[in-house]
């Protein structure tokens, strides 16, 4: 593992200033549209064009790959997200912003499945568990680091931004300098959605839920900080213990899962998760006696939801051939990514409807449909799998080149393109 490790270090690195500049930048836009004049649900419309994007980029960014290389495309993609970044100065027009939101999604998704696919080509059956795992916390951890760079200036300003602009550079450095090759690059294959909700319809309908759930919290959670009147710092406080809190639960419910039927854990998660979003209902208003009471229900409320889509993806590994799981799982990708697209939309539309309130009300209801799907293919599905995986932590920007390095997925060794 630890040779994986060291030949892999430019890619971590470079990964790491991604990461920290896409987490700052989602909390900015959000912030910032809304000092623009955008309204809630115009601006859920914005920021639901990054995801749209990265299903594009999913798509597109494996035959680049194939064409010209990973430092080639890393290279130009980079270079395109963080014009992106700076476009937002000069216009302030939602069209705009929504464009280059959806430009950014088709970049950073590119930037993944070249990270991804060059964890592949150096993972073997006894380190890719590890390697997912590191991708993983650098994933949330980046993220979460990225919200505390809001205490740096004004969202309203210039430097946040340029601070966006210079991380995503910055992630050039390490992958350029490099003396090692980069691997072969193996184009995933895919399966249809009506085939995967045959093998497994708690997996597929589990993941768009959980997709909805976590754009609702990485985007709409900015706006119910600024509708309470909480400042910049604050705000992004939350989104980093919602982010925190998916990565604490994540191998607790993981392990969880492995024990017993995995749709006893995602029900009871969710189920947990519905008390926690009623009781924040009555958080309305900036009150700094409370938000210690506030910061802890929304890491309650992201560690009991984030880590299901992991769950769900090991739930439906269960019931496949491994000659499947890499197909199914990219299909599954996307299946969240849907989710995520609409996920930002609902949400924003409930806090425009109902209020600062609308947002829990709203993670209530998907996590109920989640309950309810779970105890619905409990009664009516197959039994549990004898054959049974492990639930290994999915990071929630992974794209369908990630599939490989789940400890259950089958030992692939690359091969040239067009074999």
């Amino acid at each position: 593992m630890w040779a994986a490790i060291r030949t892999s270090w430019p890619l971590f690195v470079g990964m790491i200033f991604l990461m920290v500049s896409n987490g700052l930048l989602g909390t900015v836009l959000t912030l910032r549209a809304g000092s623009l004049g955008f309204g809630e649900t115009v601006i859920g419309l914005v920021q639901a064009a990054y995801p749209f994007g990265s299903l594009a980029g999913c798509l597109v960014a494996p035959r680049l790959v194939v064409r010209v290389g990973h430092v080639r495309v890393f290279a130009a993609l980079a270079s395109i997200a963080s014009t992106a970044a700076l476009l937002h100065l000069v216009t302030h027009d939602p069209w705009s912003w929504g464009a280059m939101r959806m430009l950014a999604g088709f970049c950073f998704a590119g930037l993944y499945v070249v990270a991804e696919s060059w964890l592949n080509g150096r993972a073997t059956n006894a380190n890719r568990g590890s390697l997912l795992s590191i991708y993983f916390v650098i994933q949330t951890g980046g993220v979460a680091a990225g919200q505390s760079l809001l205490n740096l200036s004004s969202p309203e300003g210039i430097l946040l931004l340029i601070v966006v602009s210079v991380l995503i550079s910055l992630s050039l450095v390490p992958i350029l300098i490099s003396a090692d090759a980069s691997p072969p690059f193996v184009v995933p294959e895919w399966i249809s959605l009506a085939e995967l909700f045959r093998l497994s319809p708690m997996g597929l309908s589990g993941a768009f839920l959980n997709g909805v759930s976590q754009g609702a919290i990485y985007v709409v959670l900015a706006l119910y900080g600024r509708a309470v009147g909480l400042q910049a710092g604050a705000i992004g406080a939350l989104i980093g213990c919602a982010t925190l809190g998916g990565m604490l639960m994540q191998f607790p419910l993981g392990r969880l899962s492995d024990r017993v039927d995995r749709r006893l854990v995602i029900t009871g998660a969710a189920g947990l998760a519905i008390p926690v979003c009623l009781l924040l209902l009555p958080f309305d208003h900036a009150d700094r006696a409370d938000l210690p009471l506030l910061y802890a229900g929304i890491t309650l409320i992201g560690g009991l939801t984030l880590p299901l889509y992991s769950i769900c993806m090991a739930h439906m590994n269960d019931y496949l051939k491994p000659g499947q799981i890499v197909a199914a799982s990219g299909t599954l990708t996307l299946v969240l990514g849907a989710g995520v697209t609409l996920g930002p939309v609902l949400g924003s539309l409930a806090v425009e409807q109902s209020g600062p309130a609308g947002l829990f009300t709203f993670l209530a209801i998907i996590q109920a449909l989640t309950v309810a799907t779970a105890l619905f293919r409990l009664w009516h599905g197959q039994p549990r799998s004898a054959t049974r995986g492990t639930a290994s932590a999915m990071a929630p920007g992974s794209t369908a080149c990630a599939a490989p390095l789940n400890p259950g997925a089958p030992d692939l060794a690359p091969r040239p393109a067009g074999q």
